[in-house]
């Protein structure tokens, strides 16, 4: 009690002084170690965890790996993060299993880490703050099957399958299709590692193998901007369902190109993340899932005040 009474008075300094005075050494240090800097999406998860930065009166860094195929390089900016001993870390694993020594010396370090926007196989992370992956991929399913007549040949790429987010949203789809609609089969599930090139190869290569494919699901921005890339190439028509946003989804959506995407509330994702944080420091008691919700969105309601909200360019 007297040592969480210590600390609330040591964040009510920080928050009151800020990095001034004899606060500086007090400052409240929360990095945030990101599964990628390259899309729009970590952009907008950083720019809400650094509105609540200064809400809360904190210290927050943000940085990924180049791309989301870098578990070596993610690790090793875990480990560097950890070594300059925050008061807490936001971490979206790339590969939960890799990470779990480092997040052990957290756990025995007593820092509370915040599992963000992917999910950590261990009961380590105080709190998670994510979309609802499986049931965002089970209604980009449902959507998939209302517009080919539900039936048919279908493809996923997906950008990986070792992180939480990359297994549920393919198995989300996946279980779906197989539970609801019995006539839709899942010919082929490929793995882009999330980069617009590499989708753009294994969806030509999916196209070639299967003339009769009727739709494909990119499981995020990267994966989606791959399978429209590599429709036009192969100058084929199919439905294609993307994940998240961004400039060039969000084109392909409006010309028509795109039948629509699933949104999740990046700048949300990022502003819970701290704020959860900031509340484990505290000694507030955590839900273990903080659901930042999500959307569907096409033509139709891309003008939507609520859903422009939640995309980004």
């Amino acid at each position: 009690m007297i040592k969480r009474r210590a600390l609330n008075i040591a964040l009510g300094l920080s928050f009151a002084f800020g990095s001034s005075g004899i606060a500086q050494a007090q400052e409240i240090y929360i990095p945030l170690v990101s599964k990628g800097f390259q899309h729009q999406f970590w952009q907008a998860v950083k720019a809400g965890a650094n509105q609540a930065a200064t809400d809360y009166k904190v210290k927050v860094t943000f940085e990924g790996p180049e791309t989301e195929a870098m578990v070596d390089k993610q690790i090793d900016m875990l480990s560097a993060a950890l070594a300059k001993k925050p008061q807490a870390i936001g971490f979206a694993a790339l590969d939960s299993k890799a990470a779990l020594p480092l997040l052990k010396k957290a756990q025995a370090a007593k820092i509370p880490v915040i599992a963000f926007d992917s999910g950590v196989d261990s009961d380590i992370p105080v709190t998670t703050t994510t979309t609802d992956n499986k049931a965002a991929a089970a209604l980009a399913a449902d959507k998939m099957a209302e517009l080919i007549g539900k039936e048919g040949e279908v493809a996923v790429v997906a950008h990986d399958q070792t992180s939480r987010t990359g297994i549920d949203r393919r198995d989300g789809f996946v279980d779906r299709m197989k539970s609801a609609y019995p006539k839709i089969k899942i010919v082929s599930i490929q793995y882009g590692a999330g980069d617009q090139l590499k989708s753009t190869e294994v969806t030509k290569s999916i196209l070639q193998a299967y003339p009769k494919l009727k739709g494909a699901f990119g499981t995020n921005e990267g994966s989606a901007i791959g399978v429209l890339n590599g429709a036009r190439e192969m100058k084929r028509k199919v439905v294609i369902i993307g994940f998240d946003s961004g400039k060039q989804q969000k084109d392909a959506i409006r010309d028509g190109q795109m039948a629509g995407a699933i949104t999740q509330n990046p700048v949300g994702i990022g502003y819970k993340t701290v704020e959860a944080a900031v509340k484990a420091l505290k000694g507030e008691k955590l839900p273990k899932i903080i659901d930042t919700g999500f959307y569907w969105y096409d033509k139709s309601n891309i003008a939507d005040p609520k859903i422009a909200a939640v995309l980004y360019d």
